[in-house]
């Protein structure tokens, strides 16, 4: 039987603890913004959000300690007086923010809960660190009643849930016991568990298409270089005919890949496309648009597929597929500005002008297009327009050294 101990005096636990409360507060701050630049390099930045412990419930959880310990003098620590937490757009981002955290802070301790959490509890996944309070904020502001400070890391729905949880399960009088109510919970706690899994996977997948498009997007412009630039300099930088891309999984000859939904043969027709497979490529293209979709998806797919009949010296079928692609989406600056290109190589100068001229009415910061408008300009013998796009474009990225090269090429023709 336990020894019974005086009861701990109420005010003057208060009065101790009142006394620092608002250093505590600024030093909570100072520590979130701290972390926040941790963050910085960081592709999805966490939020970092921070608080106090107020007195009721740091003295209910003194008492708690007390009446759990063997004597006073033996009762714990409490460690989370200021707590900071780190909420994560994706699981992916986790692993990154504890890893940085570890590097630039002393941790004292990590707890991993919710995985051995009962099904009662209906608990959520959340990493704790514990950890020393920076030296320059514990110098700065003096006694803090603390050394340490307790951080949460947790995506967005995990910390949607534990808020909830918070006032449901911990704060309440009584937790649920009804089993169907329980089973409520515990559904509902799947769901955002399999949501965060999903919202990864989709992360993921966007992460392989826009590599895919960035390949595709790099070997488009080389070829727009390679038949637009060499009228001006007397070397052409060698094309990118060896493209790497993935492997196209689960593709027969016997054409079964064809099937699937519009991001599995997008997915594939991207990587067909940077492995110059450009006959395969077009034909998934194809395939989608025969499928059924929006205006706006089968304006993207054309103008992908305009892409690889260019790449194929199909000049012809790539104006077609622009063209469709405008009709389409009659605000697609690109597919106006890849037309004026393919208008360029045919040596169609005026064509080549209005599409230039279209795509920069839509959108007028796009120093490539005016580069590309002033070389059709130059063609047709008006030097002072192509000065004033080649200007233009240096306005807007100063140091492009083909546009720097070609306004010298021009200054030396008007003899400026």
């Amino acid at each position: 039987m336990k020894t019974r101990y005086e009861l701990p005096d109420r005010n003057q636990f208060r009065r101790e603890f009142e006394a620092l409360a608002e250093t505590r507060s600024l030093a909570a701050r100072e520590i979130a913004e701290y972390l926040d630049t941790l963050f910085t390099p960081l592709a999805s930045r966490p939020t970092v959000k921070s608080r106090v412990k107020d007195f009721d419930s740091y003295f209910k959880k003194h008492l708690r300690l007390l009446r759990n310990s063997e004597a006073p003098e033996m009762t714990e620590e409490i460690t989370d007086l200021i707590g900071i937490r780190v909420v994560c757009p994706f699981i992916e981002d986790l692993v990154l923010a504890e890893d940085i955290l570890k590097k630039e802070l002393e941790v004292i301790e990590v707890e991993r809960k919710g995985s051995d959490y009962s099904f009662k509890e209906f608990g959520y996944e959340s990493t704790h660190l514990l950890v020393k309070i920076p030296g320059a904020i514990l110098d700065a502001r003096g006694s803090l009643g603390t050394e340490v400070a307790e951080i949460q890391i947790r995506t967005i729905l995990q910390d949607a849930w534990a808020e909830v949880e918070h006032e449901l399960v911990y704060k309440a009088e009584f937790t649920p016991f009804d089993d169907p109510l329980r089973r409520k919970l515990a559904a509902v706690n799947a769901s955002l568990s399999l949501a965060d899994i999903v919202f990864q996977e989709i992360r993921d997948y966007q992460r392989r298409l826009n590599g895919e498009l960035g390949k595709r997007r790099d070997s488009f412009y080389k070829k727009i270089e390679e038949f637009t630039d060499d009228f001006l300099f007397d070397e052409i930088e060698p094309g990118g005919d060896d493209i790497e891309a993935p492997a196209l999984d689960g593709q027969g000859s016997n054409g079964e890949a064809f099937s699937g939904t519009i991001d599995d043969l997008l997915l594939n027709a991207l990587y067909a496309h940077n492995k110059r497979q450009f006959d395969r490529a077009i034909a998934f293209y194809s395939r989608i648009l025969d499928m059924k979709s929006d205006d706006p998806v089968k304006s993207l797919i054309h103008k992908h597929r305009g892409m690889a009949h260019f790449a194929q010296s199909r000049y012809g079928e790539a104006v077609e597929d622009f063209s469709r692609s405008l009709e389409l989406d009659p605000k697609s600056y690109k597919a106006s500005y890849y037309r004026g290109v393919v208008h360029s190589v045919l040596k169609e100068y005026d064509k080549a002008i209005d599409d230039f001229t279209r795509s920069l009415s839509i959108n007028p910061y796009q120093h490539y297009c005016l580069y590309r408008r002033a070389q059709a300009y130059y063609h047709l013998g008006d030097y002072p327009g192509a000065l004033a796009d080649c200007e233009s474009a240096l306005v807007l990225e100063p140091s492009v050294e083909p546009i720097i090269r070609f306004r010298d090429v021009l200054r030396n023709k008007l003899k400026m």
